[in-house]
């Protein structure tokens, strides 16, 4: 450990400078030689690093994403070469190329925070030996040796003989006990990082290797952990736990408003979405919007929760827009079925009379109870023809039948001499 840590000293001396800047300011506070000023430094430290940390989080969660996003191609290709690992890297390199992904990114945080890890540990196992490293003086050593954070040295290790913890003013029990607690809660908030993790923030849709790496992940990590925290100085279990503590904060901020799609969280988000929006009916803040452009854009490819934001959305009488605002609807109302087709029905507009059945006598009577007065009273087959007097014969001869309006087609039958009803005396002809 002292060997890897040996590689990282280019950066014991940035580091050891940050912790003595924290270190006067809360020495002035709590004593110079407390455990309290040399752990909150640590644990100050600890917070600087993670902040500068945050874009390379970020870029982590999109590459995460990325590659559940991409699982269900890789499996295709790790089944159509099966025999082939070579074209079947090769088509793998291809896919990451097109898509902009890199497996490495979600690795990120990790491998940017290890120098700061290791250089904290050169200039802790410094303390314990009584080396001076960087900025820390005889001074600041013989300080630094001197603190101690619930009875335990900084310098000390759950793995120390008793004569190695008494030359540092504690005794072993006081230190075992320090940091066995630490270590657990280091390897438990280790595990409960990765648990809501694959809770929560996993697409349930979608059942791929990567879940089940990610599953065994949440196992393995706590144990290495745990293994290599018995070799760990007091004050580097501070830092470790500081950064596990953090990061499970910073993921449950993430999982609570920016879910991954298809998952438990986002459903649990969506419902607190819709509500606000119903409500107030409008979005808020640009992560909202955001997200409501993302579904909307989606059409067709919105899963099981976002189609329910979207019809609960219309059944409250508001339609999302591609640009993530919400707007109310007066004319037109859009339900989405499970297969993601739309209807669109009138929300707004009266519904139409259907005009009333006439009877039987309204009908051979061709006058009707519910007619408008100033309607003229349709022809009968007794009423004179108004054709010209140069018509043809054929066409000038009255319809014949009780009940027939102009028009109906009744012509032939009365020339074929198959009449319904009581014969009437024909009209006379003109000659």
């Amino acid at each position: 450990m002292d060997t890897i840590a040996s590689l990282f000293s280019f950066i014991t001396t940035p580091v050891s400078w940050v912790i003595v800047q924290f270190h006067a300011v809360y020495g002035k506070i709590f004593g110079p030689d407390t455990g309290w000023a040399w752990g909150l430094s640590i644990v100050s430290l600890v917070i600087l690093i993670r902040i500068c940390l945050i874009p390379l989080f970020v870029k982590q969660i999109k590459a995460t994403r990325a590659m559940q996003t991409l699982q269900p191609e890789m499996k295709k290709i790790q089944e159509r070469y099966k025999n082939d690992k070579q074209r079947q890297s090769e088509e793998m390199m291809k896919l990451y190329k097109e898509t902009g992904t890199n497996p490495l990114s979600s690795c990120l945080p990790i491998l940017a925070q290890s120098p700061f890890f290791f250089a904290l540990y050169h200039v802790l196992n410094g303390i314990a030996t009584g080396t001076t490293i960087g900025v820390i003086d005889d001074q600041l050593l013989a300080s630094a040796r001197k603190a101690h954070i619930f009875g335990a040295p900084l310098a000390a290790k759950f793995t120390d003989s008793a004569e190695t913890v008494a030359q540092l003013g504690a005794t072993l029990t006081d230190v075992r006990v320090v940091t066995a607690i630490m270590i657990v809660m280091m390897s438990g908030s280790q595990f409960y990082t990765q648990r809501q993790l694959m809770t929560k923030n996993v697409d349930t849709t979608v059942k791929t290797p990567f879940m089940q790496q990610q599953k065994m992940l949440m196992y393995v990590f706590p144990v290495m952990f745990a293994v290599f925290g018995i070799n760990f100085p007091v004050g580097v279990l501070v830092y470790w736990l500081t950064t596990n503590v953090w990061t499970m904060g910073q993921q449950m901020y993430v999982i609570r408003n920016n879910p991954t799609p298809g998952s438990k969280a986002q459903a649990a988000y969506l419902e607190r979405l819709q509500k606000h929006v119903t409500q107030h009916g409008k979005t808020r803040g640009r992560g909202e919007k955001a997200i409501v452009k993302a579904i909307v854009s989606k059409g067709r490819d919105r899963n099981e929760f976002e189609r329910k934001f979207i019809n609960s959305l219309t059944k409250a009488g508001l339609v999302a827009q591609p640009d993530g605002l919400v707007m109310t609807s007066d004319t037109a109302v859009v339900v989405e079925s499970e297969d993601g087709t739309t209807t669109t029905t009138a929300a707004a507009a009266p519904k139409r009379q259907q005009p009333k059945r006439q009877s039987k006598a309204q009908r051979q009577s061709g006058t009707s109870g519910s007619a408008p007065a100033d309607e003229p009273e349709p022809k009968t087959s007794l009423s004179k023809s108004d054709e010209p007097e140069d018509a043809e014969p054929s066409a000038a001869k009255p319809a014949t039948g009780t009940g027939n309006k102009p028009g109906t087609g009744t012509r032939s039958k009365a020339q074929s001499g198959q009449r319904k009803g009581p014969q009437r005396p024909k009209s006379p002809s003109k000659k």
